[in-house]
């Protein structure tokens, strides 16, 4: 049976005898929510078997940063299919890979020096809290063990990453697996004090986390944390100040900062990197997601000089970094990678003017009687759904399932982390495809909040 010949329907039957979805209840499969074979996508649509095109206003869970099936990107991949397709990285290299890491290196400066490729944004993270682990061990500092990070953050599924999570719908199952960080509080500006402005309760948000780090002294191996935008955490948003506050608290602390721009970064906050608006660069960067442009698996964490050659040493000396996938920087994903970045520098002057549209069409959600805190940063944006008196709605009700099935059968893709509606479209989404997601985001919470 052909793709071209088969149904939504059939699709449908087929998926349900045979797979397992990520992060999802399979009972609820078909019903309550509904599932959808996608068989073709071009720019920001997507289109299932019966041939209906859906708006893919989250990216594809963040992934796609020019629309899928970008010529451009669609062409390295298969231009470099037919050199190299792939080969191992100990011991050996390849043109797309140098060529990316030194691209790379270009756009975030100094003190980057070094690239470590890996094959998604958990990898990367598993890679940065490795690195920085194995480095102080490195320079006689064995007694640092534990990382800092931030309530409400989110960083990954495998287990070093997700035990940097304090949200109870990733930990709790796995608790007794993980490693035990300390929590600084969240920047999150929903939750400043009334009358206490944002830049005010990030600032102490800043002093609380050195606080901890001051009370565990010499035991901390680095801060890691989300710039600018907790997305997992229900897009929570706070300013740049607060970067640049804690950079400072790691500087004077002695402890690395590590940045997970995986989801933020490649210009999806207006700027290359988040951390570009607070003019900082982390000790550890991780970039991922976007990368590829969303076509293939694809991360890479970006280190100072200072660290790689922390790990030089005489063969037996115990400070190689032996962390190893096999597929890392693999050929293929790297030139999917240099097209993108084509695409992302001729791109970059006019992304701030892209969130402003964004925010300018999403603007009524502001102004909804059952929504609050509206938010944006740059082609981020979203809102709270709330009871008339201002509170949560129970979470029994499933306000934000009744979003996504009505923005469905209007043909756009939202997908809320639970009440909280949120847009993520990709940086090349056009005007008028704007209006049809603010439009179809406007109705959808209209209708499940009636």
């Amino acid at each position: 049976m052909s793709t071209n010949q088969s149904n939504n329907a059939d699709w449908i039957a087929r998926d349900l005898a045979v797979l397992w979805h990520p992060c999802t209840q399979m009972r609820d499969h078909p019903h309550p929510i509904p599932l959808l074979p996608i068989v073709s996508a071009q720019g920001c649509w997507l289109q299932d078997a019966d041939g209906k095109r859906y708006l893919d206003a989250i990216s594809s869970w963040w992934v796609t940063l020019f629309g899928h099936s970008n010529p451009a990107i669609s062409a390295a991949i298969a231009e470099q299919a037919a050199r190299l397709d792939h080969v191992l990285m100990a011991g050996f290299g390849h043109p797309p890979a140098v060529q990316l890491a030194e691209r790379l290196l270009a756009m975030v400066g100094e003190p980057m020096r070094r690239v470590f490729f890996a094959e998604a944004g958990s990898a990367a993270i598993e890679i940065a809290l490795k690195l920085s682990f194995h480095y102080w061990r490195n320079v006689g500092q064995p007694k640092r063990k534990r990382f800092l990070v931030l309530d409400q953050g989110y960083h990954g599924e495998t287990i070093g990453a997700l035990s940097l999570t304090s949200v109870s719908l990733y930990r709790d199952t796995y608790g007794e697996l993980l490693l035990e960080p300390l929590f600084a509080l969240s920047p999150d500006s929903r939750l400043a004090e009334p009358g206490e402005s944002a830049a005010d309760y990030a600032l102490r948000c800043a002093d609380q986390l050195e606080a901890l780090l001051a009370d565990n002294d010499g035991e901390v191996c680095a801060v890691v944390l989300e710039p600018l935008v907790q997305c997992a955490g229900g897009m929570a948003m706070y300013p740049a100040s607060y970067l640049r506050a804690v950079r400072a608290v790691c500087d004077r602390q002695q402890v690395h900062l590590i940045a997970d721009e995986i989801a933020v970064g490649l210009g999806r906050t207006g700027t290359l990197l988040a951390c570009d608006q607070a003019q900082i660069r982390p000790d550890i960067l991780c970039i991922g997601k976007g990368l590829s442009g969303g076509t293939l698996p694809l991360a890479a964490v970006l280190a100072p000089e200072s660290i790689y050659q922390s790990f030089l040493g005489e063969y037996g000396s115990g400070k190689a970094f032996l962390h190893s996938h096999s597929y890392t920087g693999f050929a293929i994903g790297c030139a999917a990678a240099l097209a993108t970045m084509d695409l992302l520098e001729a791109a970059q002057q006019g992304l701030p003017q892209r969130g402003e549209r964004l925010g300018q069409a999403l603007s009524e959600l502001a102004d909804h009687a059952h929504t609050r805190h509206y938010r944006r940063s740059g082609l981020i944006a979203a809102v709270d759904m709330v009871c008339a008196n201002g509170q949560p709605f129970p979470a029994e009700q499933r306000r934000g399932l009744a979003v996504y099935r009505h923005a469905l059968q209007s043909g756009v893709v939202l997908r809320p982390l639970g009440d909280t509606v949120y847009a993520f479209p990709p940086l090349s989404i056009s005007d008028d495809e704007i209006d049809t997601l603010a439009q179809v985001a406007l109705e959808s919470v209209h209708a499940a909040t009636r």
